[in-house]
């Protein structure tokens, strides 16, 4: 696996990704609001992808990444592994580039995720994964576009 700064020919890898968790998140794949977050993330150089070495471009995404570079608050915005992929540190390498590549020294890194009561809060592992990471839990936050809750998760960086 290498992850890379994503182009936008990887825009349909993207939506391929969305379609896999819109049953969390609401509807993205036709959503031209979220097709231009992604290009804007990806021409910002903002945006990362997780790609099988030898099969780099000629299948479909292990994984995505945008991210808001503005310190001291960075913002893990969207992160999505494929079902077929979970489980295998796509996350954790996603995280780890965006944090090497993008944090710029002493502040902290957000994500929104799933609360505690959301069906995807255990079904997709999301908060867990989060604390492996070494981020906590913190506010509750304005539910997502399917009305489930959400809660902001930070970690402090140095």
């Amino acid at each position: 696996m290498i992850v890379r700064l994503a182009r936008e020919e990887d825009l349909s890898g993207y939506l391929h990704l969305a379609g896999q968790v819109e049953h969390w998140f609401g509807p993205m794949v036709g959503d031209p609001g979220f097709s231009g977050a992604v290009l804007e993330h990806i021409r910002d150089s903002k945006a990362l992808v997780a790609v099988d070495q030898e099969r780099d471009g000629q299948q479909p995404l292990l994984g995505g990444l945008l991210f808001g570079a503005d310190a001291p608050v960075f913002h893990l915005h969207w992160l999505v592994v494929a079902e077929r992929a979970r489980g295998r540190g796509v996350g954790a390498a996603l995280t780890a580039d965006a944090m090497k590549r993008f944090v710029t020294g002493p502040g902290t890194v957000e994500v929104v995720t799933f609360g505690a009561d959301h069906p995807g809060a255990v079904t997709s592992g999301a908060r867990v994964f989060y604390e492996r990471l070494g981020f906590s839990p913190a506010e509750v936050t304005d539910p997502g576009p399917d009305g489930g809750s959400r809660q902001v998760f930070r970690l402090a960086v140095n």
